[in-house]
């Protein structure tokens, strides 16, 4: 994984993944800007909707431990990535965002 990646992380303990892009990868763990994917859906549509308010994206650093996975946001086929999702819906790319 490059730094700048656009990522979603699977973490246990608890179960959560998050998107985000990649800002730091150390032996001690990963540092991501983004959002937990559970909020993905309300972030695009604050954004959309130039909402003031609502879910925001956050630096968050989580420990080795808690990383399960880690992969590049890449579409699939016909299946769009979510960074595609995002500028498909927003109209912009989704590191204006993550910056």
């Amino acid at each position: 994984m490059k730094i700048d990646s656009i990522v979603v992380i699977g973490l246990t303990a608890p179960a959560q993944l998050f998107f985000g892009r990649l800002m730091e990868l150390t032996p001690s763990g990963i540092t991501v800007r983004g959002v937990d994917l559970d909020a993905f859906e309300d972030w695009i549509n604050n954004v959309a909707g130039a909402e003031e308010s609502g879910v925001k994206p956050t630096t968050t650093f989580f420990p080795l431990h808690r990383v399960e996975k880690m992969v590049v946001d890449e579409g699939n086929g016909a299946v769009p990535s979510l960074s595609q999702e995002f500028l498909t819906r927003v109209g912009s790319p989704v590191e204006e965002y993550l910056g």
